[in-house]
């Protein structure tokens, strides 16, 4: 066998990065498993200056509205909004999701409004909650290439996700948050008003498209999406993210992307 050895700082980070670690909750490391019983003795002086703030989420999060109460405001707040930019202003101010006081920034959408086509995945990652753009990570770049196999690129597509905010360490997001969100993504469909309606994996298939079939049995397949006024055209592909885990299925991925370039004329 190969003897253990320590890992390396580089291989360290890596390990954290894996696993949703991306931040520093305090200004300085603490040895937790350290035999030195000084250290946690002196740790109580510190507390008065740590535990003020400490009290200021729990008061958020006792005003939080309810899962329901706060679906309803997404719904009444979505529908009014006339234009995407105020949309988004309606986002940025929206406190209803949890997801919000833990990610960096909003990841509202990039791209063309005026566009025939719109890509629409789950949720943002690390690298979108950073650059505050949807797809633009690996996912991202690989999306990018998928596009231009069909003659379009960013300027004439309209990319988003279900959810606007990362959720931390890139879990899925809770049924509740997506419920929350649903309204808004579902008016910024409808005001953009694509051609072409694209749904990027299962979890964003299955919440735009009602269906509960997985992505094996949904993608490749034509459906209508209802906005209320008019009826688009919508197909479900593979995520761009499943690709880079599972290249065997770009053929299929391709027959996709075939099929709507010829919708699109």
């Amino acid at each position: 066998m190969t003897p253990d050895r320590a890992p390396t700082v580089h291989e360290l980070l890596a390990f954290y990065l894996e696993a949703g670690v991306d931040c520093a909750l305090m200004d300085e490391p603490v040895n937790r498993v350290s035999d030195d019983s000084a250290a946690p003795r002196e740790q109580p002086q510190a507390a008065p200056v740590r535990t003020a703030p400490a009290a200021m989420p729990v008061a958020r999060s006792e005003a939080a509205p309810a899962p329901e109460v706060a679906i309803q405001s997404a719904r009444e707040a979505a529908r009014t909004a006339p234009s995407l930019e105020v949309l988004r202003a309606m986002l940025e101010q929206f406190d209803g999701c949890a997801l919000k006081s833990t990610a960096t920034r909003l990841v509202f959408a990039d791209g063309n409004p005026l566009a025939r086509i719109m890509f629409v995945g789950e949720a943002p990652g690390r690298e979108e909650d950073i650059e505050g753009l949807p797809f633009v990570g690996r996912s991202g770049q690989l999306l990018n290439r998928m596009i231009a196999a069909i003659g379009l690129d960013r300027t004439k597509a309209y990319i988003a996700n279900v959810i606007p905010w990362r959720p931390p360490g890139n879990r899925t997001p809770t049924p509740q948050e997506t419920q929350i969100c649903l309204p808004f993504i579902q008016r910024q469909i409808e005001l953009v008003n694509p051609d072409v309606l694209v749904t990027l994996g299962n979890p964003s298939t299955q919440t735009l498209l009602s269906t509960r079939e997985g992505i094996m049995k949904t993608r490749g397949r034509w459906f209508d999406y209802d906005t209320g006024t008019r009826k688009i055209k919508a197909m479900a592909t593979f995520h761009p993210a499943y690709l880079l885990r599972s290249p065997s299925y770009k053929r299929l991925a391709w027959q996709d992307l075939r099929a709507i370039a010829k919708a699109l004329g």
